[in-house]
């Protein structure tokens, strides 16, 4: 591994291990702030100092054990014991941990200081949207970096194949000549074609050569951050939900974190998988048509419409292209005409 590829491998491992960190601490630092509001608050008032800093400390110790335990030796495995996660190729261990380690617990404690609030009749938390964003954000990163580490950063090269829909490569085109009738010249004499396509003496006929000239290639390195962002819109969008005054305190936020984080399980599947699509509509779009639903009716339109009615497009172009075409009523290969 040359210098440049040490720099590559540092700077990926540094961006996962602040992903995992940072927005662990965050939460948790902002879960001990309403804590310590509530301790004041109480009657009688307790040691909101005191709750602060352990909850604080308690926040160090899980993330330093963390990645002493769990996140040194599973790169560990990854990257030397190769063959030890043998199926790595149709999934990512390195995503499924930290969904587990770190949204998880992010999940957990943002609902819990939701709970707090409620039962202290305090409303305190008055940054809620910073801690949501910073967790997908990195959930954002993790999913990025996995997909073009294997890729150079600079030139115009690629080590690997990066998923995508996108024209990456096209091969030259060898030059075709045509049989082609003759063509009577401007002397009456029969001309044909030459090899490169042109008809000689015709006038006004530039030639156009019957190849294809070598077409420029697209990078789909730029495209994977487009894609991982889109990816996750309607995960962002719900999770915003929990952020709007009426739903945060309330129970609605069980619900939609829950649900919220169910779908963050489907990056762990390697993109463009087929399990893809149909792990997308069971953790995604089915469950949250109906979190919508119960959020319209209750709240009124605290969440866009649009993604309601994409729920359930998705849904049902999901059940008729996997089922109902499948019936003897669609197979249009029996119709008579």
């Amino acid at each position: 591994m040359g210098s440049g590829g040490t720099l590559k491998f540092a700077l990926c491992e540094v961006l996962q291990f602040a992903g995992l960190c940072v927005p662990l601490f965050i939460v948790m630092q902002r879960f001990a702030v309403i804590v310590a509001k509530a301790k004041s608050s109480a009657q009688p008032p307790g040691d909101g100092s005191t709750a602060y800093w352990l909850i604080v400390a308690s926040s160090v110790a899980y993330i330093t054990s963390t990645a002493l335990l769990v996140w040194v030796p599973l790169k560990y495995m990854v990257f030397v014991k190769k063959k030890f996660l043998i199926g790595r190729k149709k999934w990512r261990p390195v995503a499924l941990v930290y969904v587990i380690l770190a949204t998880l617990p992010c999940f957990a404690f943002l609902i819990a200081s939701s709970e707090v609030q409620i039962n202290n009749n305090i409303k305190h938390d008055t940054f809620m949207e910073i801690p949501v964003s910073l967790v997908l954000f990195s959930l954002i990163c993790i999913d990025v970096v996995e997909r073009i580490r294997h890729c150079r950063l600079t030139g115009q090269g690629e080590d690997a194949d990066i998923p995508t829909t996108l024209l990456t490569h096209v091969e030259q085109v060898m030059p075709v000549t045509p049989i082609a009738p003759a063509v009577t010249g401007p002397n009456g004499a029969g001309a044909r074609p030459e090899t490169n396509g042109m008809v000689p003496g015709i006038p006004n006929n530039p030639g156009r050569p019957f190849n294809t000239s070598a077409l420029s290639s697209h990078d789909a390195r730029a495209d994977v951050f487009v894609d991982s962002f889109m990816f996750w819109m309607d995960t962002v969008e719900m999770v915003r939900v929990a952020g709007h005054p009426l739903v945060y305190y309330s129970g609605w936020v069980f619900p939609i974190y829950i649900f919220s984080y169910l779908s963050c399980l489907r990056v762990v599947v390697m993109p463009h998988s087929p399990l893809l699509s149909s792990l997308g509509v069971v953790v995604q779009d089915l469950p949250f048509f109906f979190v919508r639903v119960g959020l319209t009716a209750f709240f009124g339109f605290v969440t866009p419409i649009l993604y309601l009615m994409k729920n359930l497009l998705v849904c049902l172009a999901f059940v008729y292209f996997n089922f109902m075409t499948k019936l003897r009523v669609f197979n249009t290969e029996r119709m008579v005409f």
